[in-house]
């Protein structure tokens, strides 16, 4: 089975058990949903779904964040993760908003990933999932997926390297359905630890299954 037929497979099967969701993340605006991406690097997307609504409430504009301090930004969000570095970084986006883009979020890469907080996966959630554009991606549950399928080359060893190899086989029409089918399905399935392989669709075409399964029969 060629690479792109492996793709093809995965994403058949996973778009036939899942709906086309776009994020676990609540929001209602481009910017909101901008803080709630930021907000959930290396966090889960249940306790960013906690803090932000009380945070939304004050500050829904690019303006009245532009205009809060870190102190105050910290002490709606000081139970995710990094909230003294997230906190700083919210003030300083919104304060870029206001002056480079009239206070509205941009839509191209090149323009969100200058704000500061903001890297390339954060950036191509808001283009998928705001814009409708056709980016994807990466984080450590597509990662994690990818390579356990076999999905992307073994030199593809940065959520970069990954997004390529996955966007050369991905059509444009299905690369925002795919990053949340193999996000989801890195999330609740194919998990970091303990991977619920015997409960898995895609068993019988991962690699990886053998050694996942030996490992728990050595524990048992």
């Amino acid at each position: 089975m060629t690479r792109k037929q492996r793709i093809e497979e995965v994403l058949r099967y996973l778009g036939s058990v899942m709906d086309d969701t776009e994020t676990e993340l609540d929001y209602t605006t481009p910017f909101e949903l901008l803080i709630a991406v930021m907000l959930s690097a290396q966090c889960t997307d249940k306790r960013v779904n906690m803090v932000t609504p009380p945070l939304f409430a004050a500050y829904p504009t690019a303006a009245g964040l532009a205009n809060a301090t870190a102190d105050e930004v910290f002490a709606y969000i000081k139970s995710v993760s990094y909230p003294n570095n997230k906190a700083k970084h919210l003030v300083a986006m919104a304060k870029m908003l206001q002056e480079m883009h009239a206070g509205q979020v941009p839509n191209t890469l090149e323009e969100l990933t200058a704000l500061p907080g903001v890297g390339r996966k954060t950036a191509n959630v808001v283009m998928a999932v705001a814009f409708g554009k056709a980016a994807l991606a990466v984080d450590t549950h597509v990662y994690r997926v990818s390579h356990r399928l076999n999905l992307v080359p073994k030199d593809a060893t940065t959520p970069y390297a990954v997004e390529k190899a996955l966007r050369k086989y991905i059509p444009d029409a299905t690369v925002a359905a795919s990053h949340y089918w193999l996000l989801l399905h890195g999330r609740y399935t194919c998990t970091a630890r303990n991977p619920k392989c015997d409960g898995c669709g895609l068993a019988n075409l991962c690699p990886s299954k053998v050694k996942f399964v030996k490992t728990c029969s050595a524990k048992e």
